[in-house]
């Protein structure tokens, strides 16, 4: 009965991670991880402007 328990835990946790991917992805974030994202003009190469980041928001 746990491992049954365990594993319909982890499928709503894995479900709510790609649900949330899903809907990032849908409204137009490109680095979905990043802070910035929705500040930085960059084309999903959003740890090329680490930098940048750090210097902007100091």
């Amino acid at each position: 009965m746990e491992t049954i328990i365990a594993i319909i835990i982890l499928v709503c946790i894995i479900g709510g991670i790609v649900f949330y991917l899903y809907r990032a992805k849908k409204r137009g974030q490109t680095c979905i991880g990043c802070p910035y994202c929705k500040q930085c003009g960059s084309k999903g190469a959003c740890g090329s402007h680490e930098s940048t980041h750090k210097h902007q928001h100091e």
